[in-house]
This record gives C-alpha cells, sequence and structure tokens, in this order.
C-alpha cells in the first residue's frame, strides 16, 4: 500500500477533545457537518487547510490520548486526511482508528516540518520526506490491519468476508 501526500504538522500529547470539541458532541450529529470543526481549538484554520485524499496529520508523541470519543478517528477520517502519524498513539485511539480504516503510523516525526511532501509506503515499511530529502523507518503493520485498511475498516472488512482471517 503506497500514500503521497503533504503535511499539516502539529505536536505532543494531541487529545481527542483537541480533535474535535466536546461541545460539537450533542449539537452536531452529521460526522461530516463535525469534521468542518477538527482540531478548531487549538488552530481555527486547521480544517481550511486539509486538502482531502492529499493531507497528512503529522504530530509527536501520544497522538490521540483523552476520552475514547469515537468521532475523534471518525472526524479525521471524514475531514479527508489520508493517514496520520506520530511518534506515538493512545492504545484506545489507535484501536478505533484502525476499526474505521484510518492509517496511523508510528514513526520519529521530529524531521518533517509542515508542508513537507510525503510518500508512505506500508509494505517497505519507510516514509519518504521528499521535501527534506529523507527516509524514515516505520513500525510495521501487522497483515491483518493491513487487510482491515484495504476494506475501509474492520466492519466493511466482515461484511466483505463474513469473518476475521488472521494469519
Amino acid at each position: 500500500m503506497k500514500i503521497s501526500g503533504q503535511t499539516l504538522k502539529l505536536g505532543d500529547n494531541i487529545n481527542t477533545d483537541f480533535i474535535i470539541s466536546g461541545r460539537y458532541k450533542f449539537a452536531i450529529t452529521d460526522i461530516n457537518e463535525l469534521a468542518k470543526h477538527i482540531m478548531e481549538d487549538i488552530d481555527p484554520g486547521f480544517a481550511s487547510r486539509i486538502k482531502p485524499g492529499e493531507s497528512i496529520i503529522v504530530a509527536g508523541s501520544n497522538f490521540g490520548m483523552g476520552s475514547s470519543r469515537e468521532q475523534a478517528p471518525l472526524v479525521i477520517k471524514a475531514a479527508g486526511v489520508t493517514a496520520v502519524l506520530a511518534k506515538s498513539f493512545a492504545r484506545i485511539f489507535f484501536r478505533n482508528a484502525f476499526n474505521i480504516g484510518l492509517l496511523l503510523i508510528e514513526t520519529d516525526t521530529e524531521r518533517i516540518t509542515e508542508a513537507d511532501r510525503l510518500q508512505i509506503d506500508i509494505d517497505a515499511g519507510t516514509v519518504e520526506d521528499t521535501t527534506a530529502g529523507i527516509t524514515l523507518p516505520v513500525k510495521p503493520l501487522p497483515v491483518f490491519m493491513q487487510e482491515f485498511l484495504k476494506e475501509g475498516g474492520v466492519m466493511n472488512y466482515l461484511q466483505k468476508h463474513g469473518e476475521l482471517k488472521i494469519s
């Protein structure tokens, strides 16, 4: 699986309330409408900089910490972000993201900056920052997680295959 895009850079400890503010949790139920408010509390113009199908969020450590708000990964995906790269992810966020087919990649993000162009090759286990001229190794994804991603998440996988086939 190969993905390319341009980065939107964030820092460490991006919690689920930063991803989508709790004030919208019950006020807005349409996920596409919620996506218009992504990262609004830390960067009011963030949503307007997303290029659907081309934007990659790059963050530091502990991305997705905080509550187990399922809307957080859904909002990222609905906004058109193709992947999130971070040094580390909160475990429940990690699980929720893969359940819906949002690609998360663990790698050293220190040298990646805002608006860099990335080429991600999941099969090779690399992220190439063509702007900075560097290649970074990524934490490998198990084959079954790659299969979930290809199908758009666990539910889509189950609808297509009828059962989990973990090798």
